[in-house]
């Protein structure tokens, strides 16, 4: 089995989608649909057509574009059991015990609530890729807005927990914001000082900072640090169980 053709577009203001081609096969699938139009637009300039849709969560920035692109390719729309309510549009549901591919290539459901109470990430295991949607983010991780701290941090402990080489694919373009957090939490972090320099050369010339992957993710993102003693003694924890830090580190971001 071959590798898959990826393509990083942008949408909207800061949101990504992924579209992954399968050259064998033929087969083209999107992670979350934005824009129906610049994902229309994407994949005529390349002379594919999109068979699956795999859907995050039900955030309209993640599912606006579902009803055209299925009305116009007949795509699957596959998303998230927990949300089907929420995303009329779905064809095929999905939880962690659900048995999925794409062209032949294995597909892992992870359930990662919190950001919202169903969202789940898609873990491709034999192409080291991970779709983590608002869950975790380059250098960050999403708000709360459905789910508590602990849940969060469950849940992206469970994509900390993937192989260190696998590449992340997250929702939005936050990272340079998420760098400036990340250096007030633990300015002395000599491996996170140059990623943030990266970063930041990246964005002045206009490029996207992701995939990103689990081993960098684990030494400079201080959501998935909270064991950290340097960052508990900062935020005035020491000692305090991950969960909590990761739920102040929550708050203080949500406030910077």
């Amino acid at each position: 089995m071959g590798a898959l053709d990826i393509v990083l577009l942008p949408c909207l203001a800061d949101n990504y989608c992924v579209i992954l081609h399968d050259p064998e096969s033929g087969e083209t699938a999107a992670i979350d649909a934005p824009s129906a139009e610049q994902i229309k637009a994407a994949l005529a300039e390349r002379g594919w057509r999109l068979n699956h849709l795999f859907i995050t969560h039900h955030h309209t920035d993640h599912t606006g574009g579902i009803a055209e692109l299925k009305a116009f390719y007949g795509a699957t729309v596959t998303g998230p059991e927990a949300e089907a309510e929420r995303i009329p549009d779905l064809t095929r549901v999905v939880t962690a015990k659900s048995e999925l591919a794409f062209a032949g290539h294995p597909i892992q459901v992870l359930e990662t609530p919190g950001h919202t109470l169903g969202h789940v990430t898609y873990y491709f295991p034999n192409d080291g890729l991970v779709f983590t949607g608002d869950t975790l983010f380059s250098l960050g991780s999403g708000r709360i807005f459905e789910g508590n701290p602990e849940m969060m941090w469950e849940s992206v402990s469970k994509i900390a927990a993937l192989p260190g080489d696998t590449n992340i694919y997250c929702g939005h373009e936050y990272t340079l914001t998420n760098a400036r957090f990340a250096l007030t939490i633990e300015p002395e972090n000599e491996v996170l000082k140059k990623r943030v320099a990266e970063v930041e050369a990246l964005r002045a010339a206009g490029k996207p900072t992701i995939p990103t992957t689990v081993d960098l993710e684990k030494a400079t993102n201080p959501f998935l640090r909270p064991r950290s003693r340097s960052i508990q003694a900062r935020i005035g924890m020491l000692g305090a169980p991950e969960p909590e830090v990761f739920g102040r580190l929550r708050q203080l971001k949500n406030k910077a």
